[in-house]
């Protein structure tokens, strides 16, 4: 239908951005829109990349994470509380370093300002429980005492976070959370690209 290149998948016709017109740009908004449905589903498949990688844990990342949006979802917090517990460790694969600056990547369009902060800034507060063992400041986190998210962050660490490394516990299975995934994802709430829709 477009340009001849993929059959039916409509394309730009620009090559560089500066001979962009309205309708290309039209088309690739509409092939955003379309991709970002699908954000769930790479979503889960990215959650499985953590499967078998325990990184001398007692249970692999995935089984972590499971434990800790298990654990938020038994005690009763809302959904969106429980994506961000379930996706808190997804950058352990391509940010080893900083992997919570990339789960709070992915997360910032979709949650509130305070569950965003919580998502990155959770390595420093779990750092509380073992950076002592590293020769690191345990209370790293105390930088950040007044901050609105300070408490919550804590709680989610201290209740959810630094238990979910139990062999014995039962997870939800992630099939379980891709319906919360769809829902909390589905929409984002804060984006430089909705700038022009909110005017």
């Amino acid at each position: 239908m477009a340009d001849g290149h993929h059959g039916e998948e409509a394309r730009a016709k620009f090559h560089a951005m500066t001979e962009g017109t309205a309708e290309d740009w039209a088309i690739i908004a509409n092939a955003s829109m379309e991709f970002g449905r699908d954000l769930p589903t790479r979503l889960i498949a990215h959650l499985k990349l953590l499967q078998g990688d325990c990184g001398g844990f007692a249970v692999d990342r995935l089984e972590h994470s499971l434990q800790t949006a298990t654990r938020a979802h038994q005690d009763g917090q809302d959904e969106e509380y429980v994506v961000c517990a379930l996706l808190h460790d997804i950058g352990d694969i391509l940010g080893p370093r900083n992997h919570a600056d990339i789960a709070a990547a992915i997360v910032q369009p979709f949650v509130s300002e305070d569950n965003h902060w919580m998502v990155a800034q959770h390595a420093i507060f779990q750092g509380y429980y073992f950076f002592d063992h590293l020769g690191l400041d345990r209370n790293m986190r105390e930088q950040f005492r007044g901050h609105a998210a300070f408490e919550k962050t804590a709680q989610f660490c201290h209740i959810y976070d630094q238990p979910a490394f139990d062999p014995a516990f039962k997870s939800m299975p992630l099939e379980a959370f891709e319906p919360m995934l769809q829902r909390v994802m589905s929409a984002p709430k804060r984006s430089i690209y909705l700038r022009a829709a909110a005017e």
